[in-house]
Parts: C-alpha cells; sequence; structure tokens
C-alpha cells in the first residue's frame, strides 16, 4: 500500500507558531524573573538557598531549547541579563547540576475528561558509538543509553506521564507506573506488542479502561469461548480470534498508538537523542524538562494536515 500524503491547512498560522518558539519571552517571563530568588528559608542548619528552584529550571529550560552546555547556558543568562537590564545574578553552572536531582518540577498536565492514552518507551543515548560505527564495525559494550517511558494523550497530544529508566528495564514493568502517574481518569490504554502480559492488562483493568494491546501472534492457550474467559487479557486474544488481528486494530482504535511514536520523533528532533547529564537523578530531571517544553511547544498550536 502507498503511504499517504498529506499537506497542512493551517500553514499561515503554524509558520509563525515555529517562529514564536525562539522567542526568549516564551522561556523566561516576568513570573520566572519575580520568583528568581528563594523567598522561604526552612528551619534547618546550613546556609539558606540564594535561587528559587524556579530559577534553576529556567536554566534547565534554556539549556534544551538551545542546546547549550552548562557553561554556555550560564553566559547566554547573564548577557541576557545584562541586556534587559534586570539587575539579576546568575546561578554559576556547578550550582545548577548540583540541584538538578532535587528541584521541584514542573507537573505533567492532569486533562478534566477522561483520556484514551498510548504509551511507548524510546532510548536516550549516553555515550557511544552511533549507528554508522556500529552498521559497519559492530557493537561494543561501551555503547549505553538510558529508556523514556511516556504516556501520550490520544487527542490533545499531550505527554501525560512519564519515567526514565536503564536500558534494562523491559517495557512492560513501566506501565503500572505511567498509570499511576497520572491523577486523572483513563478510558483506555493503547500499547503495542512489547506490553502484552497479564499483569498489564490487570493494571490496566484496575483503573477502570480498557486495554488495548495486542496479544503475541501465536498465543500458547488454546481458543477460549466468551463465556470461559477469566482476565482481561483473555478478553482481548478472544478478540482477535474472533475478528481476526487486522479487523480488531481497526475496530479497537490500536493505530492511535502511533501517536506516541510521533512524540519521541519530535522530542529527538526538537530537543536532543542524548542526555547531557551524567548521573541517573540529574538524567531524569533532564528527560522531565524534555516532556515539559515539548508539551508547551503543543499548547502553542499544531499543523492540521489532511490527505490529499
Amino acid at each position: 500500500m502507498a503511504k499517504k500524503a498529506y499537506r497542512v491547512r493551517n500553514w499561515k498560522e503554524y509558520n509563525k507558531i515555529l517562529k514564536h518558539r525562539g522567542n526568549i519571552t516564551l522561556w523566561i517571563d516576568e513570573k520566572s524573573i519575580a520568583r528568581w530568588y528563594e523567598k522561604t528559608h526552612p528551619k534547618k542548619r546550613g546556609r539558606p538557598l540564594k535561587y528559587s528552584d524556579m530559577a534553576i529550571q529556567v536554566m534547565l529550560i534554556l539549556k534544551s531549547v538551545y542546546h547549550l552546555k552548562l557553561r554556555s547556558c550560564q553566559g547566554f543568562v547573564e548577557s541576557l541579563v545584562s541586556l534587559l537590564k534586570l539587575g539579576l545574578d546568575v546561578p554559576c553552572y556547578t550550582q545548577v547540576s548540583r540541584r538538578q536531582n532535587r528541584i521541584q518540577l514542573p507537573l505533567l498536565p492532569t486533562l478534566s475528561q477522561p483520556i484514551h492514552m498510548v504509551l511507548d518507551a524510546s532510548g536516550l543515548k549516553l555515550f557511544g558509538e552511533g549507528e554508522w560505527k556500529v552498521r559497519q564495525h559492530g557493537w561494543t559494550k561501551h555503547r549505553m543509553w538510558r529508556k523514556l517511558h511516556i504516556g501520550v494523550d490520544e487527542k490533545s497530544q499531550l505527554i501525560v506521564s512519564a519515567a526514565l529508566t536503564g536500558n534494562d528495564c523491559g517495557d512492560d514493568k513501566k506501565l503500572p507506573t505511567l498509570l499511576e502517574n497520572y491523577r486523572g481518569a483513563i478510558y483506555q490504554v493503547s500499547a503495542d506488542g512489547a506490553y502484552d502480559s497479564h499483569a498489564c492488562h490487570d493494571a490496566i483493568h484496575k483503573r477502570g479502561a480498557k486495554g488495548t494491546i495486542p496479544p503475541q501472534p501465536n498465543p500458547k492457550h488454546k481458543r477460549k469461548r466468551k463465556e470461559a474467559l477469566r482476565r482481561p487479557r483473555d478478553e482481548v486474544v478472544w478478540q482477535v480470534q474472533t475478528l481476526g488481528r487486522e479487523a480488531w486494530k481497526q475496530t479497537s482504535g490500536y493505530h492511535r498508538r502511533s501517536l506516541a511514536e510521533t512524540a519521541f520523533y519530535r522530542y529527538k528532533q526538537l530537543l536532543n537523542d542524548k542526555l547531557m547529564a551524567r548521573t541517573l537523578e540529574n538524567q531524569q530531571t533532564e528527560a522531565w524538562i524534555g516532556c515539559h517544553i515539548l508539551n508547551k511547544m503543543t499548547l502553542m498550536g499544531r499543523p492540521i494536515s489532511v490527505p490529499i
């Protein structure tokens, strides 16, 4: 089947949105300037903090949006403060690095209406050879990455849940965590075959949602009658055996799951496919900040694409 061609109907408006993403006032506004310094002093021993979590968060956002190193980010913000004559001190890059793993992170959105959550996971590189070297000379043990798990709202395409783990964590192991991190109502959860397990289906059923996960092509258990089904996964297997895999995908809305892959494509194209931090805690903060940035860009507006 030939791939469909699409065109953007709101190109004029979308072009303005794309230009506005680079506007510095979008990422550092009057609210963040007013809350630049820490005003509360906890009753504990030690020197009180000078800069608020908001100041550190702004530095990390600018670092990711403009693809800067920590030292370059400090110089960039110092030049902005000087040009705008704000009279603010700028945190040192070492202080930003030390506080990165314990600042209060921005919350991912919780929508008022029940959502259809689509799940996926993808790798973010740490260090090691690139794809060309692996293709030409093979893989070596020095190639490392982390795995980012996300849950995306199918309608608004906002990232509503996220988690960063090591590369040895299976996709299905983080599904309960992604569901727990989202406080709103969920009516459907869609994911690929990597999430096919009784534990995943049971976790989805516990949230009162319908699981749309294709079973393995050759399930080991025998064909069952509808009245003999016991667990949520049995229901999905029975539907696939009755309707056929392709018909089940069409009727269940499974193909909307590809929006999670689209979110990963946008993440790696707009931000980075690599993690710059070196500790797992800082990497988790970096990935969470990236999801927040992507949501902010999505809320600004999206292209309206129609098939030609």
